[in-house]
């Protein structure tokens, strides 16, 4: 099928992919007296004297906002917000489908990091979560910071951490066939944006070690001797690469067990893997075209091969995470995402491959595994309460 004809049919045909549909019924004066005036003066009496109470009595406990500037989309850059608005109605269906959310497109027209916070501030009102969307880094890194600090419902940019969730979920599975241990592999991200740096803050929480860790942006081996290093990247370059080593990816890939790549198409050259140790695992995610293609994978000594892709096995997508994981919050209440929520959510779809199951070409359940948005929302909401 070709998806790009068919998708522009599809969104022509329906005027986009969102819809709204009301909860209760209207079909005389009694009901409009319930659902409008003057029966709901006494429900905004209610949360007026207790704003706590908008989670009981409106649609707050169940909504999620899905915000971008349209900046960084997919593997387009910066289309600005009405480019973005197809990119935010799928991730809004999402919600929907695999997590029961009910989730809102919102593409800002400014790229301006205050007026970003503070329009979000702003509208928080009626959401019980907010999920940023493609926003270009550094950028996204201060406006999540900031929403954490200043709001009291959980902020989650997902490019940088429903991605790293992802990837350590496939990369504990990964590393039970190839049997390594975390502690004690040499991993290498290719990729310094938003996705990079959250995948090598969890794997390290994880307990993948800091200093076993190589990152490659596109000036090279990230390493603390050079001088173009933004503060995300010197933070990086303080704990990484022990070894200080320099040069450009195929070097940071010798004796590498673990290439991650979050970056550009056909980055990865086979006769690159040659150099990596035995059984590598190789995650490459760059959508839409990976880092290395599955055909060309097949012909180096990658034992384990996952990307961003349906088409192919594996595939390494924040769909099995952020519904989850925004059901399990907004649950539990929580007022934000943390760490152990992360590593729980992992974990939780980890397991889900049983033993009997885990094969080099299943490391990961599906996306239309109907256990994982359950899963993980239980994992989630048992993390909030410990």
């Amino acid at each position: 099928m070709d998806y790009f004809k068919r998708s522009v049919q599809v969104h022509k045909k329906n005027k986009g992919k969102l819809g709204v549909y009301s909860k209760i019924k209207i079909k005389n004066k009694d009901d409009l007296s319930v659902a409008y005036t003057p029966g709901v003066a006494e429900v905004s009496r209610i949360i007026a004297k207790n704003k706590k109470l908008v989670f009981d009595y409106t649609l707050k406990s169940n909504a999620v906002a899905v915000i971008s500037d349209g900046s960084a989309v997919l593997g387009l850059g910066n289309i600005g917000p009405e480019g973005a608005m197809p990119v935010m109605e799928g991730k809004a269906i999402l919600f929907k489908e695999f997590g029961g959310i009910d989730a809102y497109p919102i593409c800002l027209s400014t790229q301006n990091t205050e007026e970003i916070i503070q329009t979000i501030k702003n509208i928080s009102v009626g959401f019980g979560g907010i999920n940023l969307e493609d926003i270009s880094a550094p950028r996204c890194f201060e406006i999540e910071e900031r929403l954490k600090k200043e709001l009291n419902i959980p902020v989650m940019h997902d490019d940088q951490h429903g991605t790293a969730i992802v990837v350590l979920a496939a990369l504990i599975n990964a590393l039970k066939i190839v049997k390594k241990d975390a502690q004690n592999i040499k991993l290498v991200i290719n990729g310094a944006g938003s996705a990079a740096i959250a995948i090598f803050n969890l794997l390290v929480l994880y307990g993948v070690q800091a200093k076993h860790i190589i990152m490659v942006d596109s000036h090279g081996i990230i390493v603390s001797s050079r001088t173009d290093l933004n503060s995300y990247k010197q933070k990086i370059a303080r704990v990484s690469n022990e070894s200080q080593k320099k040069g450009l990816l195929p070097d940071a890939l010798v004796g590498a067990d673990v290439f991650i790549g979050v970056s550009v198409a056909d980055s990865l050259k086979p006769e690159w893997v040659s150099d990596m140790a035995d059984d590598p695992i190789v995650f490459a995610m760059a959508n839409p075209h990976p880092e290395i293609s599955l055909e060309k994978a097949k012909q180096t000594k990658i034992k384990i091969f996952g990307t961003g892709r349906s088409d192919y096995p594996n595939q390494i997508n924040n769909v099995l995470v952020f519904p989850g994981l925004f059901r399990g919050a907004l649950d539990a209440r929580a007022t934000q995402i943390t760490d152990k929520m992360k590593i729980s959510a992992a974990l939780a779809i980890a397991k889900l491959v049983s033993k009997k199951e885990l094969k080099v070409n299943y490391i990961i359940p599906s996306p239309f595994d109907t256990r994982v948005a359950r899963a993980v929302a239980q994992a989630v909401k048992k993390a909030t309460r410990v």
